[in-house]
């Protein structure tokens, strides 16, 4: 595991490690699933730009009006 070290206001510091143990846990676990939900986002966002370029190409072969395309 690589240390990190970052830096922030003394009193959202002391809110957060409430937070953190109040929720039985610890300001460094805390932010380590903050990290993997930040990081997991990114490669959801990476997926979702590939699948929207290689929708780019599809053709429907015409254009829908408003009600068919709100048809259910």
């Amino acid at each position: 595991m690589k240390n990190l070290t970052l830096s922030a206001e003394e009193r959202l510091i002391e809110q957060a490690r409430l937070v953190a143990r109040s929720r039985h846990t610890t300001l460094n676990a805390a932010f380590r699933q903050w990290l993997r939900q930040y990081a997991g986002a990114d490669s959801a966002e990476q997926r979702y730009r590939a699948v929207m370029e290689e929708l780019k190409q599809a053709d429907a072969g015409r254009r829908f009006s408003r009600d068919e395309m709100n048809e259910r």
